[in-house]
């Protein structure tokens, strides 16, 4: 059973997350020949975050640190600053129950994880912020749906693989439960 999480830790979590999602966000993001569209990094340490400290955490550092991201760049997109909010809410969601911090990540923990970072993409960068761009801010379908098919792919792949590395790291850092024995 995972310990729990103090309320404290999760602020600091928070934190710490939105300031990295911030500086990986305007500093590393690469440019891809779609405009307004680049890869991101970001998105793997989001979701390291809503595995670590849960889905909460996860959306409040992913909706703070794109707001900041996009204020101090193309400026304020609310439907996909939100959408960062549900990516890592999925994910959150989908990998609650998880025993990464007690040092455990199987195989099977890295495939449920890889598979939420795919839904969470999808449904964030394929439905969510294309449909809300076109409801909302008028924006033509045909460029919004070929931007979110690029954030999908390209946030999938970063954030899987880049994702399942610190996590396999992470864990293999922690001492697992009862790994310790008392020599006499």
């Amino acid at each position: 059973m995972s310990p729990r999480i103090s309320p404290v830790t999760r602020v600091v979590a928070i934190g710490i997350g939105a300031a990295l999602f911030f500086v990986l966000g305007r500093f590393l993001a690469i440019p891809t020949p779609i405009p307004n569209t680049t890869i991101n990094l970001q998105y793997a340490v989001l979701a390291v975050f809503a595995v670590l400290y849960g889905p909460l955490v996860g959306v409040l550092a992913g909706l703070i640190g794109h707001v900041l991201v996009d204020a101090t760049g193309y400026g304020i997109w609310p439907t996909w600053e939100t959408g960062s909010a549900v990516f890592a809410l999925i994910v959150g969601l989908v990998m609650l129950h998880n025993h990464v911090r007690e040092g455990e990540f199987p195989r099977r923990t890295l495939v449920r994880f890889v598979l939420a970072v795919a839904i969470a993409n999808a449904v964030t960068w394929v439905l969510w912020a294309p449909i809300g761009d076109v409801l909302i801010m008028g924006e033509p379908a045909s460029k919004v749906f070929t931007q979110g098919v690029l954030a999908f792919v390209a946030n999938s792949v970063t954030a899987a693989v880049l994702g399942g590395i610190i996590l396999g790291i992470y864990a293999r850092s922690r001492t697992r439960t009862g790994s310790l024995t008392l020599d006499r």
